[in-house]
C-alpha cells in the first residue's frame, strides 16, 4: 500500500518526516474559503469545518489514488469565531493584537480515507493562552518571523520562536502542528503501513 499525505504544509510534512513516516505529498485542490463560508452561514462549528475540510481533502485525492490518504484541517476558534491564515504581516500583526491575554482553541482534524471512502477520523483540540506580551516584544517577533507567521491560523510557530508567545498551553503538541499523530500512527501500524 501506499501512504498519501493530501497537503502542501510544510509543518504536515515535518511531523510525518521526523515520525519517519513514508508518504508521498499532493495537493487535495480543496476550494476551502468555499467550503468554510458555506459552512459558517449554516452555523458549523470552527470544529466541524475542521473535520470536514480533512474528509473532503482525503477523499477527492483517494479517489483516484490507492493506499491510505492523509487529510488534515486546522481551524482557530476564539470564542466560537473561526480565523483564517492572515493573507499579510500587517494582518498578523492585528491578528496576534487580537490573540494577546486571551485563550483559544485550535481544532485539527485528520481523516483517512481509502477508495474514495473515509475509515477513520479524529478531532483533537488544544488550548492556547496568549500571554500578555508588549508592543516591542511583538514588533520583534514579527521581524524574526516575517512571512513565516502567515504559515499558520494563529501566526506562530510553536516549534519556533512563537513558542515566546503563550503562557499556558494544554493539548497535544502534534496537533498544535497541525496533524495530530498518536492515533494516525496506530492506525497505519493496525494495516501494516507501518512498523508495528
Amino acid at each position: 500500500m501506499t501512504i498519501i499525505l493530501a497537503s502542501k504544509s510544510a509543518a504536515r510534512r515535518a511531523v510525518l518526516d521526523g515520525a519517519c513516516v513514508d508518504y508521498e505529498a499532493v495537493v487535495a485542490g480543496v476550494d476551502e474559503d468555499a467550503v468554510k463560508v458555506e459552512m459558517l452561514a449554516r452555523g458549523a462549528s470552527p470544529s466541524d469545518v475542521a473535520d470536514t475540510l480533512a474528509e473532503l481533502k482525503a477523499i477527492r485525492i483517494s479517489r483516484n489514488r490507492p493506499g491510505f490518504v492523509i487529510g488534515a484541517d486546522q481551524t482557530l476558534d476564539l470564542g466560537g469565531h473561526l480565523y483564517d491564515k492572515a493573507e499579510s504581516v500587517g494582518e498578523a500583526r492585528e491578528r496576534l493584537k487580537l490573540l494577546r491575554g486571551k485563550t483559544h482553541k485550535l481544532h485539527s482534524a485528520v481523516v483517512v480515507a481509502r477508495d474514495g471512502v473515509p475509515i477513520w477520523r479524529e478531532v483533537v483540540t488544544a488550548t492556547l493562552t496568549m500571554r500578555d506580551f508588549s508592543d516591542a516584544f511583538l514588533e520583534a517577533y514579527l521581524a524574526e518571523e516575517g512571512v513565516a507567521a502567515l504559515g499558520s491560523v494563529g501566526c506562530y510557530r510553536l516549534e519556533g520562536p512563537g513558542a515566546q508567545l503563550f503562557s499556558d498551553i494544554d493539548g497535544d503538541y502534534f496537533a498544535i502542528l497541525g496533524l495530530p499523530l498518536m492515533g494516525l500512527l496506530e492506525l497505519l501500524r493496525q494495516h501494516g503501513e507501518i512498523a508495528s
